[in-house]
């Protein structure tokens, strides 16, 4: 299974070792310091500074624009899919599950948004993906706000505490399953 594996900062090593992933996005605050798992090469790692904000950003803050989302976009684009790719933020429950489904998109233009979305909260009952990043990726990818609604269905997480590592599947992977 080639999946999106979606991970808090704190579990990305781990998970980058345990899925055999190679590639790596990180939404992070700008200038948020971390350490790169040795698995992960560093030309196959986007970092994005971020802040997980719904709006415009105010001070230090940086809300999610549509250059980031772009930057999303072509970076899975140019993933391979033989390996699983790593996408996280600091608790994984917001920035990066908002990611993972843009990234799913991106891949695999011709899926349902709800049957995406409705993947996703079988996958995490805790994410939350952040708003402004969803409307941002369902321009970019022209859905035409089936991602906002499909993502408005399944409602906010449950309260997480940062700590609950999870896989998106791919189309792709649930077809070779069944």
């Amino acid at each position: 299974m080639t999946g999106i594996v979606v991970s808090p900062l704190r579990r990305i090593a781990e998970m980058a070792v345990r899925h055999g992933c190679r590639e790596m996005l990180s939404l992070l605050a700008k200038g948020h310091d971390f350490h790169r798992p040795a698995v992960i090469d560093q030309a196959k790692h986007l970092k994005i500074g971020v802040n997980d904000i719904t709006f415009a950003g105010t001070g230090g803050l940086i809300a999610p624009q549509e250059e980031h989302v772009r930057g999303i976009i072509g970076f899975a684009r140019n993933w391979d899919r033989t390996r699983p790719m790593l996408i996280h933020c600091w608790m994984g429950v917001s920035r990066s599950p908002a990611a993972a489904l843009i990234a799913a998109l991106a891949v695999e233009p011709d899926q349902d948004d709800h049957a995406l979305a409705r993947r996703l909260r079988l996958a995490s009952p805790f994410a939350t993906p952040n708003a402004r990043l969803v409307e941002f990726g369902d321009e970019a990818l022209s859905r035409k706000g089936r991602l906002v609604d499909a993502v408005r269905s399944i409602g906010r997480g449950a309260d997480a505490d940062g700590n609950a590592p999870f896989i998106l599947p791919l189309v792709e992977d649930l077809q070779h399953v069944g």
